[in-house]
């Protein structure tokens, strides 16, 4: 490659540490023949993900579609990857017991992971309540891996309840829900803080914008954000 190179490291530790694992159960790990920083220099910016954490309510999802839809009229290249959705897919066998929250963690960070890895900005909305699934995610996904911390107060949430989940769990009808019968573990050190209890919708996606342009657009094809 003779333009835009850019030199990382992103996921080298995790793959080199998963084509052992992988080898040790005779499977093999493929090497595309289209490089990261081919891809990166095809779209005009690095693939990761924007990792969209928060109690319910939160405005997690919202936020992550108006994210999508901006950064697509941008020009970069981004999927959003919703809890509810892919729990009606590839996770719907999995339930919300601390186990298989963790699992359905696991399973998306992967997901999410080729996303990044090919090029694409994927931004997930989930809860993801507990620290130390977090931090698998991150060490799964690799540098690329941007934690969003959407904090509105429990209060703020459950006025909003759009769904009418926190009314039903105060009822005993859903039990271990985020924030009433189950714990939720609020970032140490995120990467990006969005209040959406003080800013509305159009501001905190513009906070977003900022930050990918910040940290993944390419310097020399950089694109605006108006």
């Amino acid at each position: 490659m003779t333009q835009n190179t850019i030199k990382t490291n992103t996921g080298t530790n995790t793959k080199t540490a998963k084509a052992r694992e992988a080898e040790a159960r005779n499977i093999y790990i493929v090497d595309h023949r289209v490089g990261i920083e081919d891809r990166w220099v095809r779209t005009g910016h690095r693939g990761g993900v924007l990792w969209l954490t928060g109690l319910s309510g939160s405005g997690k999802s919202t936020l992550a579609l108006g994210v999508e839809q901006a950064l697509h009229q941008l020009g970069y290249q981004a999927y959003v990857l919703d809890g509810d959705n892919v729990r009606a897919g590839l996770n719907k066998d999995l339930g919300f017991s601390p186990q298989e929250r963790s699992e359905n963690i696991r399973r998306i960070a992967e997901v999410a992971a080729l996303f990044a890895q090919s090029g694409t900005l994927a931004v997930t909305a989930f809860i993801s309540p507990y620290r130390e699934d977090r931090d698998m995610a991150r060490d799964i996904i690799g540098d690329g891996f941007h934690e969003v911390f959407i904090d509105a107060a429990l209060g703020v949430c459950e006025r909003r309840d759009p769904k009418g989940l926190y009314k039903r769990a105060r009822a005993g009808e859903i039990p271990e829900f985020t924030g009433i019968s189950a714990p939720y573990e609020a970032p140490a050190k995120p990467d990006l803080v969005i209040d959406t209890g003080r800013l509305d919708i159009e501001a905190s996606v513009h906070r977003v914008l900022d930050h990918v342009e910040s940290h993944f657009t390419l310097v020399d094809t950089r694109l605006r954000v108006a």
